[in-house]
């Protein structure tokens, strides 16, 4: 894999410290699929994909791995596919499961950074206390629906956000799970309200979530973030 304009900007150290790091990404929808591609785009050497979900015809406007002929399959399999076509010695894993507070001590296991795309609230509490109990690094992306105005992301922690309904949901959880704090992209803009139970989606909401999460993992291990 060619990273010569990387390492203008990083060296060859910061190359080879990228290829050293193993990243575990729970969620590889509108979120998480893009954290993966630019990823492994950027030279992250080990990938486990963990998601329990087909493609369908109403992710083709937001998530990299829907496509017509792609309906219907596992979406860590065809994003398997994909990152291995960007990076031929990468190594990829993947668990076509559904993370639980059941089985998460089954599935993530030692990494230098997790991240949680999950949508369902309990699964992605599961996920983050399993981490925070055993020091395993982790940053969660919080809501990026219904919302389609120039997208503004930053990394904060969970308990300074504003304006975020799902953040709202899992403060109170982690309060009641006794977590004091967790790093968090989550979005400024105010949520559209539609009425509807389903969330509404524009494609470059998840995309820009998903770069935000990717710039920030790879700032960390090239030690441009002291902590988050």
């Amino acid at each position: 894999m060619d990273l010569s304009r990387e390492e203008l900007l990083i060296g060859h150290d910061g190359v080879e410290t990228l290829k050293s790091k193993s990243v575990t990404i729970v969620g590889v929808g509108g979120v998480g699929g893009y954290v993966a591609e630019l990823l492994v785009r950027a030279g992250i050497g080990r990938i486990k994909l963990v998601d329990f979900d087909n493609v369908s015809p109403s992710n083709i406007n937001r998530q990299v791995v829907a496509f017509v002929d792609t309906i219907g399959k596992s979406k860590v399999e065809v994003l398997k596919e994909i990152l291995l076509k960007i990076n031929r010695n990468l190594i990829c894993e993947i668990v076509d499961e559904r993370l639980t507070a059941e089985n998460v001590e089954k599935i993530i296991t030692p990494c230098h950074m997790c991240i949680d795309a999950i949508d369902s609230v309990a699964d992605k509490v599961a996920l983050i206390t399993f981490c925070k109990t055993h020091n395993i690094n982790i940053i969660s992306a919080m809501g990026a629906g219904n919302r389609t105005s120039i997208p503004r992301f930053i990394l904060t922690d969970i308990f300074k956000t504003h304006d975020d309904g799902l953040a709202k949901v899992i403060r109170k959880k982690l309060r009641e799970a006794g977590v004091e704090s967790l790093s968090v992209v989550t979005c400024e803009e105010k949520a559209i309200l539609t009425g509807e139970r389903t969330v509404g989606s524009i494609s470059y909401y998840p995309a820009m979530c998903g770069i935000t999460l990717a710039a920030v993992v790879i700032n960390k291990f090239l030690g441009g973030l002291a902590t988050f």
